[in-house]
């Protein structure tokens, strides 16, 4: 039987999740955003974390709970794990379920980001575009969400995320054809989220939306960090300065119910 963490179970379970390097479980452990959920809440020993569409697994993989906890996921489930036998413990568990694929990680200094560099990325916008930070209006705007479903979803509300989080959008003719937001938020920072739409690519919107919005939190001192879903964005990163650690294993668990 697996229980939903309580402020209480969720300080035990930092030792556990120090293998995976990610942003997104500080989210958790640092009681920004998700949820949790054990095998005990006296004394874990499997857990599972949820941010959104992120899931990840530490612990006993070789428990029944174990087994429990992966199946009690989101509709769309990205799964990461610190360990080969929880690569295994997925693999046989969903087996014909999951897509395999590589994500890009990006090592967390915040030397590595040169403010003039990033200023220098902010060209001139093309003629009919303007930025924007989000605002309420925004935020509700359809064209918005059709970049991206996750530019704000982990947040309680509209209101949560104009007062928790951040981002900037670029329009043209009323519609955000480019938006880079905090996909989520920890103590020191945020998690990045970036999308364009495909109309409107090979502008360098990305860039300066990016751009932006890193300069934004190095003005707060805050860290954006950047995680990479594909070679596209690994280059944009590495033209904005972050500099790259390693790809790692990850799942798309297309789960049934």
């Amino acid at each position: 039987m697996i229980y939903e963490a309580d402020i209480n179970v969720r300080k035990k379970l930092i030792s556990m999740f120090e293998e995976i390097d990610s942003t997104i479980i500080l989210s958790y452990l640092q009681g920004h955003m998700g949820n949790a959920w054990v095998d005990n809440l006296e004394n874990p020993t499997v857990a599972q974390i949820t941010v959104g569409i992120f899931v990840f697994f530490a612990g006993d993989s070789k428990s029944k709970e174990a087994e429990e906890l992966l199946f009690n996921l989101p509709d769309f489930t990205i799964a990461i794990v610190g360990s080969d036998e929880w690569k295994n413990r997925i693999e046989t568990i969903h087996v014909g379920s999951i897509e395999k694929f590589q994500r890009y990680r990006f090592k967390k200094k915040p030397e590595h980001l040169d403010r003039k560099h990033i200023e220098n990325l902010l060209s001139t916008l093309p003629e009919g575009y303007e930025i924007k930070r989000i605002d309420k209006e925004i935020a509700k705007d359809p064209s918005l969400h059709e970049l991206s479903e996750d530019f704000i979803s982990q947040f309680d509300s509209i209101d949560d995320f104009i007062n928790r989080g951040v981002g900037y959008a670029i329009l043209n003719e009323g519609q955000v054809v480019s938006a880079a937001t905090s996909f989520s938020i920890y103590d020191d920072g945020i998690e990045i989220e970036v999308a364009s739409h495909p109309n409107h690519r090979r502008k360098g919107l990305a860039t300066i939306i990016a751009s932006t919005l890193i300069l934004d939190c190095l003005d707060r001192g805050k860290y954006p960090s950047w995680d990479a879903a594909n070679e596209e964005s690994v280059k944009l990163a590495q033209k904005l300065g972050y500099n790259f650690q390693e790809s790692y294993d990850t799942y798309f668990i297309d789960y049934k119910r």
